[in-house]
């Protein structure tokens, strides 16, 4: 049952984070606001003098981000845990625009750098003094071909504030203004129903109430079908105009080429899903014959498939389990996830107006990483703990051990340490539960964290994908055609075992990834390299742990998958996911005997 969202001044200060490591107060951040908009004319007193002082212009910019990044990540938190408050939102449009100042400032650097002869640039990137700076000048290089001249790069820099949009519109329709209908339960009561507790909800052991807020939540978001519609073709729109500008075939290559990840990755991903369609359905199955259904829903495929083994687990209790669950990742591993529970990293509970789901922002280089939960007392709760804490100590060892311009770890690893402190955690508890009722539990979480994470993503971006083409061939991105294309999605993944709900068209509508185009797929692939790390870190030990050490304090010093390989992967292969895919097949086999 969920519980009602609480008001946040109802919410102990210890379950909620602690801003005051980044500016003891509002008026802090005003100051700090001040002095950096100072610092944008500084780093903007550059622009056409690059090449009399490449080395001063290229610390200038960097001086400037590490300065910039606490102001708005200040704001961009302060609002997140409360997106109806007016302060915080003035706080957050400002920093924006301050961010989208700053960018159209500094639009030079790249194209005077690409102005200077080649060599002289590559006796920059090689100066022992520039070392913090080299993984900067190797890319300014390779993105030659894709950047534009100093005025169209400082033109779109402009823009950037306007191309925030649709993404600001989305979050202020879906945490804010969205009013969704109740859930009635069992007993007669009323519970309100929002995006932060709707998993509680479609987790339900009642059919009626996942029924509910299935139904509540789809028809709520088609009600507003054409305007979100109207606000996601603006994004693909805008992602379709940067690809073009800057020489991109298309959005998705203008997304993967700058993280040097070859475009097969993705189209391996969707193959190597595809041909476990059949297993899927094999699962699909078991879950609606453990059940006792007549007809498998859309709604009916996250409640636990093993009955009278609820694990209730507030949030202290969680948290424990996690730490005893990541004990083989080493012990100032665990000393870290302590502080981050003890001065106040998290941000636990939902609240009022309160952003829905969960993430770790790791950007604060010189503070800590923060973390936004909306924690249910249950083993998905435990496993979001994990998660979160996994992105953390990912942007915590890349800070302490990178200098800034090369501390930010790349999109496509960066689920891998979430994903393997699930896999690790999961294992203890296999190990530890041994009862067969409890196995089955834990493996059917362990199949759902395979199905959410790379069947449903994969089908996510397969969407993507889809949206993206629609755009660049001029096919309109209207409700209609974007619901007809979701619905179809969902019946190649699900139509052989269940029903495909008319209302799951309108489910893309909800999905806030969307706005931040071809990221999706990293969860899948992120999730098959965890796999084999996590195998590798509990059969080996130390070892790998020092290895998995050294992907995690990697940032951007190397490409992504050079950064994996340091763990013992190579994801520039197929093999990772095919064979993810078979500890998908033998999990269901193991789930099977687990239920006789």
């Amino acid at each position: 049952m969920a519980e009602q969202i609480r008001k946040r001044s109802e919410i102990e200060a210890r379950y909620t984070w602690d801003l005051s490591h980044i500016y003891a107060s509002d008026e802090a951040w005003e100051k700090a606001y001040a002095h950096v908009s100072g610092e944008v004319s500084a780093a903007a007193a550059y622009s056409g003098k690059v090449a009399e002082d490449p080395k001063g212009a290229v610390r200038a910019y960097f001086s400037l981000q590490k300065q910039l990044l606490p102001v708005y990540e200040y704001a961009f938190l302060r609002k997140e845990t409360d997106n109806a408050d007016p302060v915080a939102q003035g706080l957050k449009d400002r920093a924006v625009r301050l961010l989208v100042q700053a960018q159209a400032a500094t639009a030079f650097l790249e194209p005077e750098l690409l102005e200077l002869e080649e060599t002289r640039l590559r006796e920059l990137a090689a100066d022992p003094e520039m070392k913090a700076y080299d993984a900067f000048l190797r890319n300014v290089m390779r993105n030659k071909p894709h950047t534009l001249s100093k005025d169209q790069e400082q033109l779109i820099a402009m823009m950037g504030e306007v191309m925030e949009a649709p993404d600001a519109i989305f979050t202020s329709l879906s945490e804010a203004d969205l009013r969704l209908p109740p859930v009635r339960m069992p007993d007669g009561s009323e519970q309100e129903l929002t995006e932060g507790n709707y998993s509680a909800f479609i987790h339900d052991r009642d059919r009626n109430v996942r029924a509910q807020a299935f139904h509540n939540l789809m028809t709520a978001y088609e009600a507003f079908g054409n305007t979100i519609a109207s606000t996601y073709g603006a994004s693909v729109k805008k992602d379709q105009f940067l690809a073009e500008s800057h020489h991109f075939d298309s959005a998705r290559q203008a997304a993967m080429a700058p993280l040097e990840i070859p475009e097969e990755v993705y189209d391996h991903l969707i193959s190597a899903v595809h041909e476990a369609l059949p297993v899927l359905q094999e699962y699909l199955q078991l879950r609606k014959k453990t059940l006792g259904l007549d007809e498998l829903h859309m709604y009916d495929l996250y409640v636990p498939m093993v009955e009278g083994f609820d694990m209730k687990l507030p949030f202290e209790e969680a948290f424990q389990l996690v730490l005893k669950g990541l004990r083989p990742m080493g012990e100032d591993y665990i000393a870290l996830l302590q502080e981050a529970h003890d001065n106040r990293w998290m941000d636990v509970y939902p609240s009022q107006g309160k952003s829905s789901g969960a993430f770790s922002a790791g950007d604060l280089s010189e503070v800590h990483p923060y973390v936004l939960l909306n924690h249910n007392d249950n083993l998905d709760g435990a496993f979001t703990i994990a998660h979160e804490l996994g992105h953390s100590m990912h942007s915590y060892f890349s800070n302490q051990c990178q200098p800034f311009p090369k501390n930010d770890y790349s999109l496509f690893v960066a689920e891998v340490a979430s994903i393997c402190n699930e896999c690790v955690m999961m294992r203890y508890l296999l190990e530890t539960m041994k009862k067969p009722k409890a196995q089955a539990y834990l493996l059917n979480h362990f199949l759902e964290q395979f199905r959410t994470t790379c069947f449903r993503q994969t089908m996510f971006a397969e969407f993507e994908k889809i949206s993206h083409d629609m755009a660049q061939q001029g096919i309109p991105l209207t409700k209609e055609s974007l619901n007809e294309k979701y619905y179809e999605l969902n019946r190649v993944y699900y139509g052989e075992s269940c029903v495909v709900d008319p209302e799951i068209a309108s489910e893309w509508m909800r999905i806030p990834h969307f706005y931040r185009a071809f990221y999706v797929y990293v969860y899948a692939t992120g999730l098959c390299a965890a796999v084999s790390l996590s195998e590798r870190i509990l059969s080996e030990g130390e070892s790998a742990v020092k290895d998995y050490r050294a992907f995690l304090s990697a940032g951007c010093s190397v490409p992504p998958i050079e950064a994996l390989k340091l763990a013992g992967i190579d994801m520039s292969r197929p093999e990772p996911l095919r064979k993810a895919m078979e500890v998908f097949r033998e999990t269901v086999q193991k789930m099977k005997e687990a239920l006789q």
